[in-house]
């Protein structure tokens, strides 16, 4: 266990000592937020065999974001935090995290930097490189390669990923779809570079006490027996496209006959406009989240903690399990996706989803079988497939019914940890 500090080494004295035949990984990651990345270097950190001794580095996290130290807490993983390595651009603060990982690599003196996504990507890899470390890899968890920038910031980053791709010893891409944009569609580097190796999870409490689960959520939000409720699961900015996922569940109710409730579970830089949008469209609002210290609270004399709407912003709820349990329908609107994990967990829990085709989303669920996929922005397609499943109980439950056995060996940390261990001996070798 490290804990950042200031002194004349970042490291703690056990760090600075090493067995010569254990290979060491340092790991560096932007920051720790809710999200496929830390569950990723969580697991990688805590259960690659012990033949390997890794080191976990993050930088701060954003004060829009939800923190995940509990992700990192449940495993026994308590990583070293550099305040500089932030996500934001700013070459003052990136010259200074530059500097200060050359510092822990002289130190910690790793066999392996495995960097994940881009600010740590970035950094990472070039004081690796400067500094000659054996082996190099990259995790690609998403990109911004499509429907962030323009057309010449986009130029910039795409050159920008060539050149530190040249410097890697190997690329992950964590779905096919991906692997494919990178080498075919973006040109970041050669086929033979990337190897596939998806996210893994423990999906186990997914399934565990449903029916407990499920009563609990809909008694906090006062949902009734007989409505639908709807969720999407994210973080409150541009690129996820809650505007598309409003203007859905606002026509799906115009023309179902069935109540509908919508859940909104995340925050964001968005959430003030679309709460007005909401506002505007004629849907009435109710805020979360509810705690009670150990979890979700409860209401008082039999009433729900939060007053019934028919949209909900719960703000970010770390019971997400309860969360799932509790929907009957998952959506997902972005413009553009890496390996979303909402969808991952929405099977695992086997609730039926409703999303756009974007990024690896058709490679993570199965479209017709447990999911309904839609082209970006099409807004029509989405409504006709919500209102499908809203209106047929048998076609969601057997949507959903699908959704575990999908999920349950693929996307398993003990799958990611093997493919990741057999990775670092083949490029070591």
């Amino acid at each position: 266990m490290v804990e950042a500090h200031r002194g004349p080494h970042i490291l703690s004295g056990r760090y600075l000592r090493r067995r010569s035949d254990m290979p060491r990984v340092l790991r560096i990651i932007n920051r720790f937020n809710l999200g496929g990345p830390t569950h990723n270097a969580a697991y990688l950190t805590r259960y690659l065999p012990s033949e390997f001794e890794t080191l976990l580095v993050g930088g701060s996290q954003e004060a829009t974001e939800e923190g995940s130290h509990h992700i990192l807490d449940a495993v026994g993983v308590k990583p070293l935090i550099l305040p500089e390595l932030q996500r934001e651009v700013a070459p003052w603060r990136d010259r200074g995290a530059y500097r200060r990982i050359k510092q822990l690599i002289r130190e910690y003196k790793p066999d392996i930097v495995h960097t994940h996504a881009a600010k740590a990507g970035a950094v990472g890899r070039m004081a690796a490189a400067d500094l000659g470390v054996k082996v190099i890899v990259h995790t690609f968890h998403g990109h911004v390669f499509h429907s962030y920038f323009g057309p010449v910031r986009t130029a910039l980053y795409k050159n920008i990923e060539r050149f530190l791709a040249r410097r890697s010893s190997r690329i992950i891409a964590i779905s096919d779809k991906q692997k494919q944009e990178l080498v075919d569609e973006h040109r970041i580097c050669a086929a033979d570079k990337v190897s596939v190796i998806p996210l893994g999870f423990d999906l186990s409490r997914f399934q565990a006490e449903q029916e407990r689960k499920r009563t609990l959520f809909r008694k906090v939000y006062g949902v009734a027996d007989d409505e639908i409720a709807i969720g999407i699961v994210g973080r409150l900015v541009p690129i996820k496209n809650h505007d598309l996922f409003l203007d859905v569940i606002a026509e799906v109710r115009q023309r179902s006959g069935r109540k509908l409730r919508a859940f909104i579970v995340g925050d964001g830089e968005e959430r003030e406009r679309l709460e007005q949008k909401a506002r505007e469209m004629g849907l009435t609002l109710a805020s979360g989240p509810v705690f009670n210290g150990h979890g979700f609270g409860h209401g008082v004399n039999g009433k729900p903690a939060v007053a019934p709407a028919a949209v909900t912003f719960t703000s970010w709820l770390k019971e997400v399990d309860i969360v799932n349990a509790g929907l009957d329908v998952v959506m997902l609107t972005s413009l553009n996706e890496g390996t979303p994990v909402s969808l991952i967990e929405a099977q695992a829990a086997n609730r039926p989803i409703v999303s756009t085709r974007v990024g690896g989303i058709e490679n993570v669920v199965r479209h017709g079988d447990t999911a309904f996929l839609s082209e970006s922005g099409d807004a029509e397609g989405l409504r006709r497939d919500l209102l499908r499943l809203v209106e047929d109980d048998t076609l969601r439950q057997r949507m959903g019914a699908g959704g575990w056995d999908h999920v349950a060996q693929r996307y398993h940390y003990t799958r990611l940890v093997d493919d990741m261990s057999r990775l670092y001996h083949s490029l070591l070798d």
